[in-house]
């Protein structure tokens, strides 16, 4: 029996009373004619007949009972000891209330406030893995789901929360502590629960694509001290440790959740917006809610540690058998944690093709499943502590596709200072690099999508007149490229193509990972010759205002980025691209784990 209809004879889900009407192809409300329920949970209340003063029944009996026509009788007011039942047929938030069907007959819902089209939307929010998209699809019933999250201070940590113009960094962990039924078989006995899979998530600025970065639970860190809140509300510094597993980073010595994000802030100069959290629990409930995901396997797997026994080829799987999967590492790739990661990422793939399929969004019994098992997955940080946050958060990353969802991992190689190699250090060739183009927004995949409006402006900055080169003026930067590399440019510029009126500005005010040219409105044909020169794309055009030069002339910037590949040689027009050795996957295909 649910929260709602506990102590009640009749329990119905209430996703289950909307009906598709194949005629119409709308959703309409069907109630019993014995006793009709709101269709979307509310919070948890006492049961209407236990208040002791009739009020409740009167509201129940009111319900269904179309009112006279000659006047309009208020609701009877309850006595504050119990919670106030909202007006028949009223809802709770937003929006004038759907007509009441007479008995027998079903309510068609309002065309203007389509609840699936709204569920489609939010659920977007699928894109943070386990239990964003949940979240999203939980604004259907704020006040009941918001009991559900559970938050714990972020200590300053993060950057105080995510905003709708910038880029996002959301951090991901999921950890090994070991709570609910069924699940002694899992994790470290009497852990508190350590960082034992945890993904930053970075969501471009203009969510076209979004990158999920993997970082080893055994890679060797260095966990800075951590101002961390007590329970009791006082604040204690936890001491740092050096060349330690970064899974240590929670939960050892008491660290909690914000002590994780200042590590992954110092180790890839990345500050996180926002973290969730979430158990064993989350997968178990939330493939279950979904009714299970399809993964591929390249060969049969027995593994008796994490107990999972799969044959090869597609599997569908939930419950127990998905957390075993995520969990496995013995018998796939060669035993170890990166193994682990690699399949992993497969599952949450997986899990987001299902999220998206229009079997999930098309059914409301579903998706108010998963905003219940999500919701009771999550715990936030204090800056993402409901249910409308939460929903904001949504929206923004269901702007996102899942062809531009990549995932990767941190590079790294094993530790030289270990006969047997039980951890891994950072790659310092390629690590770097992949930290910087997520610091500069830059995608690891060309984005396969784009929308046409966008699509076409940008292709019309190339298109028309192009000025003589003798009459492009234009001043180089520096924001990434080898030292010298602006007056190399310049040289080339003015002495091999004619931009004779060129000069070298110095540095950039900071790095950049693309070469980008800013423009003035009227200098659109001066932009389009030194785009074609350089081999520029349109999205490398940045139309907006031009500077001054110290001759009080007008000048076009152009910033050399990390993309330089060398005075004269004309830029890849394709977008970013992972560094060479490391390893990708984009959420829509389907990899069998090996």
């Amino acid at each position: 029996m649910d929260a709602q209809g506990r102590g009640r004879a009749d329990n119905i889900d209430p996703a289950d009373q909307w009906v598709l009407n194949p005629r119409t192809g709308e959703y309409e409300l069907r109630l019993p004619t014995s006793a009709p329920q709101s269709a979307v949970p509310g919070p948890r209340r006492p049961d209407p007949d236990d208040t002791g003063e009739g009020g409740g029944r009167a509201a129940a009996r009111g319900r269904g009972t179309a009112p006279a026509p000659e006047r309009e009788v208020p609701a009877p007011r309850r006595r504050r000891s119990a919670p106030e039942e909202p007006p028949p047929g009223r809802r709770r938030r937003g929006g004038p209330a759907p007509e009441e069907p007479a008995p027998g007959r079903r309510g068609r819902r309002p065309k203007k406030k389509s609840r699936t089209k709204k569920i489609v939307v939010w659920t977007g929010g699928s894109m943070a893995f386990v239990v964003l998209a949940t979240a999203g699809a939980a604004y259907l019933y704020l006040e009941h789901l918001n009991d559900n999250i559970t938050s714990v201070s972020d200590d300053g940590a993060s950057t105080g929360g995510f905003s709708k113009d910038k880029a996002i960094n959301i951090l991901l962990i999921g950890t090994d502590k070991r709570t609910g039924a069924g699940n002694e078989g899992y994790g470290d006995q009497g852990s508190e629960g350590h960082a034992d899979t945890t993904i930053l998530l970075h969501v471009s600025k203009d969510r076209t694509n979004a990158t999920a970065l993997s970082i080893p639970r055994d890679l060797i860190v260095d966990v800075p001290d951590c101002p961390t809140t007590q329970e009791d509300g006082s604040q204690k510094v936890i001491p740092g440790s050096t060349d330690v597993r970064f899974n240590t980073s929670l939960g050892q010595d008491g660290r909690t959740p914000s002590c994780t994000v200042r590590t992954v802030t110092e180790l890839t100069g990345i500050q996180p917006d926002n973290f969730m959290v979430a158990d064993f629990n989350a997968v178990k409930t939330l493939t279950t809610a979904v009714d299970g995901v399809d993964v591929c396997l390249a060969k049969d797997i027995d593994d008796p540690d994490s107990h999972l026994k799969l044959s090869k080829g597609m599997q569908h799987i939930s419950g127990e058998t998905a957390l075993a999967f995520v969990r496995t590492r013995h018998s796939v790739g060669t035993g170890g944690d990166l193994s682990r990661i690699e399949l992993q990422q497969q599952f949450l793939s997986a899990l987001m093709r299902k999220l998206k399929s229009n079997d999930t969004l098309a059914s409301p019994s579903k998706m108010l499943k998963l905003a219940e098992a999500g919701t009771k997955a999550l715990t936030v940080d204090s800056q993402l502590d409901s249910i409308g946050k939460l929903k904001d958060l949504g929206l923004e990353l269901g702007k996102l596709n899942t062809k531009n969802l990549t995932f990767t991992k941190v590079p790294v190689k094993d530790n030289p200072a270990e006969t047997v190699k039980a951890t891994v250090v950072l790659d310092e060739a390629s690590a770097p690099q992949v930290f910087d183009m997520i610091k500069n927004d830059v995608s690891f995949t060309e984005v396969k999508q784009q929308k046409k409006k966008e699509k076409a402006a940008v292709a019309a900055r190339l298109k028309g007149p192009k000025a003589d080169a003798s009459e492009v003026r234009v001043r180089v930067l520096n924001g990434g490229a080898a030292n010298g590399s602006a007056q190399r440019e310049l040289n080339w510029l003015q002495l091999e193509a004619g931009v004779t009126k060129s000069e070298n500005g110095g540095d950039a005010p900071e790095e950049v990972s693309r070469t980008t040219l800013e423009y003035g409105p009227d200098q659109a044909d001066q932009a389009r010759r030194l785009a074609d020169l350089l081999g520029l794309s349109g999205s490398a055009m940045k139309p907006g205002e031009s500077v001054t030069n110290a001759q009080g002339l007008p000048t076009m910037t152009l910033t050399l980025g990390k993309d330089f590949k060398g005075a004269g040689v004309k830029l890849n027009a394709s977008s970013g691209k992972a560094p060479d050795g490391v390893e990708t996957s984009t959420a829509d295909k389907v990899k069998c784990a090996q």
